[in-house]
Formats: structure tokens, sequence, C-alpha cells
């Protein structure tokens, strides 16, 4: 079996230097986190870095898949541009991906070399891990219910548990946007509710994809996140692995919940 390690990470532009400047030391804790993964995936050899990304196409009922044989980060929309961070697409392993997709699932392919800002931030974080890292990245339907970016993830499991390449897997994306009143979309005493009950349910393995599929519609909406869907499909790729979880940072301090977690695969051989 070859994927060896997964997590969830948050997307703020705020955790790259040059555009955090004053406010990037409030996230230390995050950052830390981000290092941790790293250092997983410089242990594993990770060659192929799977981004589940809310952000990577405008369909909301077509899932997608990147297959641009190239893919490069551009930030200039927060102010920054770094040198040039250009990345291989996994062309094979999107293609078995989109493949085994092809009869279940509504997919489109879509070939962007610059890539969208959830996919474009953890990448950057994680730059260093392999100078030949190929990615791939995969964005949810953002319109289809969660069971169906369940099942996306498992469909996609049997791809990833068939390669002999060593496969990391990243759910990116923020928790509740409305934490605070100074908060993105303004505050709502539901956005808190909905991230501890997120964060307590991921914690409990055995029970969390069942409680995390029958979440209360009205919370998860009046929380405006963009991490749901994503965690999701990750959650499904994981589905009957024997997996651990280990919150590595919660931070709230520019009112959207930052959650980064590691997801431990405990048994990398069936």
């Amino acid at each position: 079996m070859a994927l060896i390690t997964s997590a969830l990470l948050p997307h703020s532009p705020l955790l790259i230097p040059e555009i955090g400047q004053a406010n990037y030391n409030f996230l230390q804790k995050t950052t830390e986190a981000y290092q941790k993964i790293a250092n997983k995936l410089i242990a594993n050899k990770i060659e192929t870095l799977i981004i589940i990304s809310p952000h990577g196409s405008d369909s909301t009922d077509l899932f997608s898949i990147n297959v641009a044989p190239e893919m490069t980060i551009n930030l200039q929309d927060f102010g920054f541009i770094p040198p040039k961070t250009t990345f291989a697409g996994d062309a094979l392993l999107a293609d078995q991906i989109q493949e085994i997709l092809r009869l279940d699932y509504p997919r489109q392919l879509i070939s962007q070399s610059i890539i969208d800002h959830g996919s474009a931030i953890p990448l950057y974080l994680l730059k260093d891990v392999n100078p030949q890292l190929k990615i791939i990245i995969i964005s949810p339907a953002s319109n289809l219910p969660l069971e169906k970016q369940l099942g996306f993830g498992k469909k996609i499991q049997t791809i990833l548990l068939a390669t002999e390449k060593n496969i990391g897997v990243i759910a990116s994306g923020d928790l509740s946007h409305r934490l605070q009143k100074t908060s993105p979309a303004g505050y709502s005493p539901k956005g808190a509710k909905f991230d501890n009950k997120l964060i307590e349910y991921l914690s409990q393995p055995v029970s969390a994809r069942d409680n995390i599929l029958k979440m209360d519609h009205n919370l998860i909406t009046d929380a405006q996140e963009c991490g749901l869907k994503p965690l999701v499909v990750l959650l499904g790729i994981l589905d009957g692995l024997d997996w651990d979880s280990q919150v590595l940072a919660y931070q709230t301090d520019f009112g959207i919940g930052y959650l980064s977690m590691d997801f431990e695969i405990k048994n990398h051989s069936h």
C-alpha cells in the first residue's frame, strides 16, 4: 500500500511570511503543524502529493481533476510573486483516477497551469519536501451531498492502494469563517459550534465518518466553511483503513478556524 501520509491543512495566505508580514507570527502553531507534516512527507519519501482543494474549479456539479502537465504557484492576488515554483503533474496516476471515476461520478478534467490558492498555499509551504515531487489537484463538486464526496474518495482509494508510489494526500480547507465580529463573513454562534463538533467527531476515528455525514445542514451552512467537503473526500480515501487523528493546531486569531490535523495511517500494508 502506498497511501502513507494524510492531513487536513488550512490555506491562509497569512502563513506565507511575505504576505502575512506582521500577522505571520500569530499563526506560529499552524506554521509548526505544516513543518511536522513536511517532515513526515520527507521521512516517508512521498513521490506524489494529492491536494484536495475546495477552490480548484468553478463547477458545482462535477468533480474536477487538474491534469495540466506543469502547474505553477502564483500568489499575485495576495501581492506576492514567489520565485518561480513549478510542479510536474502526475499524469499517469491522474489518468488512473479519472478512469475509475468515469462511470460513477460526474467529473471533468481541467488543465490549469496556474493553480488556485487552496492548492498553491499548501504546496508553497510544502514545496521543499522533494525536488521531484509530482502533484495531482482534485476538487469536490460543491453542490453534491457529503455522501457523494465520501464515495468519490473511496473510489480513489482503490487506485492509491494499488500503486507502488509513495502517496501523500492533503485536504486543504478552512473551518468556519464566522468565529468573531471581525470575521470575513461576520459573526455567528454556529461558527464555533460547527468547528468544535467537527474536531470532536474527528477525534473518534471509528465513528467520525457517520457522525460527520449526519451533521445538521443548517449548522454547516451557517458556519460558512470551505474545508468540510475536501475533508470528507479524504475520509473516503481513508475509509476502512486503520487511522488515528491528532490535532496539530487549531487557531482562530483572525476569525477563521484554521485546523491542522494529522491522519496517521497505522498499517501501510494489507
